[in-house]
């Protein structure tokens, strides 16, 4: 096998791009299948030469394919054995990550990229663990559930989890009706520290709870029942087989398999694929899906294994976020897929991958989550080239040194207009690029961001498209304004005491202020808000960012609090209730402004995910009065 990968040339991701070929021979010798031959005479020479220049033809004529169309959507089968399904679970999966907490707003804009992007499964969240929860993704398969995007009218399916119990099940169910096409999610753990432990059931019983609860999903009226063995990676393979084939029987239409604590090596996780394709009676009735964390960094090569061994669904996450180390990054898997098809059996996926740079933006801008510059595909560096051979061979052929082009994932948007945004741009000219960057707002929510930009083109010579995002998440993008701020004072230095003045407008409108001092101006502001709001709050992380480069650039604020907020959040695999961290983000030109901006946002947050968690108590205790009357 190592020798017949070595002797045939990598296929690299650059449909255009191509080094100047002036004649027929010369065009035989390229850098891009000439292998390291550097004249045409060296491949007539070759023995291999007939070999290379049938290969290099048949590349030229698969990039000039049209794109494969989407098979129609069936929840157990998929017409073309080729075509995987990508599966998104950033805003559940996702968002467990510590402090990264999304408003429903947020959730639904991510929501909406993630349709334009292809994907074919969103999960939208874990309704069970908050009525907040319950009311985002119920709102996202009301919106997103039902549009169709894209050239071909792609309409994603809406997914809701839930634990193997009615209550749960109801409750996706509940939020993912009102899609066209709705899925639940339902799982329980079936290696045996996790039935011992954690659930302390006998497996005979953990068999009767997944088919009940699977076959209660199905009573529903939901025709797509997805179920997870939860730590499948560790479990017993004659008890997989088991428990999977009673679920089928009950009505499920979608397997996954996840490596729970990303303990699988990845010819492990592709034969525990393989093995459950061959061994589990029924499975041709029902798509075999993966999931895998990344706790030993193997998430995208356990997923790619997993898809080569027969797996035709994989759950990813956009910048690979998630509880501990994270999630299979689907940008990783996707360009993988795209790019080593061939040896992938032919695989290929409904990913428009020009939208991939836009989706990890607005989710490192929603989720607080910023990705490391040496991430892979979408890291800041991960084309730039410093190395002074490395850039050598770049200006000669990009081919030499990049296997993806940058515009396969739309990292360069060229404006066709050639507008530049500034200080005398009008509103068409600032909605326009808004549109571009594939925001879509409210007459209402332009105006107030419109207010906003004119405050920022002001003062900078040029508004970039960093600025524009920044901007847009601050104003727009905010939870449910309780607090608001309206003007903020400090001052600070080697000769005096710092002191900070902060005036916010209350819920009812009447404006409070409040000073106070501090070991710096953002100390002291953050003092004085806490003077006026008064809730316990915990400062957990803080941290600023420069948009662009310049010293007039825009700072962005990131917070991560958590407080003694009672709450009745629900962690999706165990089930504890958890004292929730909220995450809040700023920006302004002015340091401070901006630190408060990101600190009232977390806290609005809290103040309204309190409210939320206090009435929907206040309800139940309502109704438990009732009943027992």
């Amino acid at each position: 096998m190592a020798s017949s990968l070595l002797s045939s040339p990598a296929k690299p991701c650059y449909p255009t791009t191509r080094p100047p070929t002036p004649t027929l021979s010369s065009r035989a010798a390229a850098p891009r299948f000439a292998h390291g031959l550097s004249a045409a005479a060296a491949v007539r020479a070759s023995p291999r030469a007939p070999r290379l220049r049938a290969l290099a033809s048949r590349i030229r004529a698969s990039q000039q394919q049209p794109p494969r169309r989407r098979p129609e959507y069936v929840p157990n089968r998929i017409d073309d054995p080729n075509y995987v399904r990508i599966f998104d679970t950033t805003l559940r999966d996702g968002e467990q990550s510590p402090g990264a907490t999304m408003t429903s707003a947020e959730k639904l804009v991510i929501a909406r990229q993630l349709a334009r992007l292809g994907v074919d499964i969103i999960e939208a969240g874990f309704p069970a663990s908050s009525p907040d929860d319950l009311d985002a993704v119920r709102s996202i398969a009301i919106e997103v559930g039902n549009t169709p995007v894209g050239e071909d009218g792609h309409v994603p399916v809406i997914c809701g989890l839930s634990r193997c119990n009615k209550k749960d099940i109801d409750a996706a169910w509940e939020a993912v009706r009102h899609a066209r096409r709705p899925r639940i999610h339902t799982f329980i753990a079936t290696s045996e520290i996790h039935m011992q432990h954690k659930l302390r059931k006998t497996p005979e019983q953990v068999v009767a709870i997944a088919r009940e609860m699977v076959a209660y999903a199905r009573s529903l009226g939901c025709t797509d029942v997805e179920f997870s063995p939860e730590d499948a990676g560790r479990s017993n393979r004659e008890f997989l087989y088991h428990i999977l084939e009673e679920v089928i029987k009950a009505g499920a239409t979608t397997l996954n398999i996840p490596d729970t604590v990303g303990y699988n090596l990845p010819y492990e996780f592709g034969k525990l694929i393989a093995d459950i394709k061959a061994n589990t009676p029924g499975i041709e009735n029902a798509i075999i899906s993966t999931h895998c964390q990344n706790d030993l960094g193997l998430a995208t090569a356990n997923t790619l294994a997993g898809a080569r061994a027969g797996a035709r669904q994989l759950e990813v996450t956009i910048n690979g976020i998630g509880e501990r180390a994270g999630n299979a990054s689907l940008e990783e898997v996707v360009m993988a897929i795209k790019c080593r098809g061939e040896l992938l059996d032919g695989l290929y996926t409904g990913i428009n991958s020009q939208h991939i740079t836009l989706a990890s933006k607005m989710v490192q801008e929603h989720s607080g989550l910023l990705v490391q510059p040496h991430k892979a595909i979408v890291g800041a560096n991960a084309f730039a080239h410093e190395s002074g051979i490395h850039q050598d061979g770049m200006l000669k052929y990009k081919g030499t040194y990049e296997i993806i082009s940058p515009d396969d994932i739309g990292l360069t948007r060229a404006n066709e207009f050639g507008i530049v945004l500034g200080k005398l741009s009008g509103s068409h000219a600032v909605r326009s690029k808004l549109a571009e960057l594939g925001y879509e707002i409210s007459d209402k929510e332009f105006m107030d961001f419109f207010k906003r930009y004119k405050e920022v083109a002001e003062k900078k010579k040029r508004v970039t498209d960093e600025d524009i995002e920044a901007l847009l998440s601050d104003e727009i993008f905010q939870p449910k304004v309780i607090w608001s701020l309206a003007d903020v004072q400090a001052t600070c230095g080697t000769l005096c005491l710092t002191t900070a003045t902060v005036k916010l407008i209350a819920p009812d409108g009447e404006e409070k202020v409040a000073c106070s001092m501090g070991t710096g101006p953002v100390d002291a502001a953050y003092k004085a808000v806490d003077q006026i709001i008064q809730i316990p709050t915990v400062l957990r992380e803080y941290s600023m960012t420069s948009v662009t480069e310049g010293i007039d650039a825009i700072a962005t604020t990131r917070v991560v609090v958590t407080g003694d907020v009672s709450n009745n959040s629900k962690h999706a695999l165990t089930g504890q209730s958890f004292n929730r961290s909220f995450s809040g983000s700023g920006a302004s030109m002015d340091v401070v402004v901006s630190s408060v901006r990101a600190y009232l946002s977390a806290l609005n947050k809290m103040c309204s995910f309190a409210g939320i968690a206090k009435a929907s108590s206040e309800v139940h205790e309502s109704a438990s009065v009732q009943s027992k009357e």
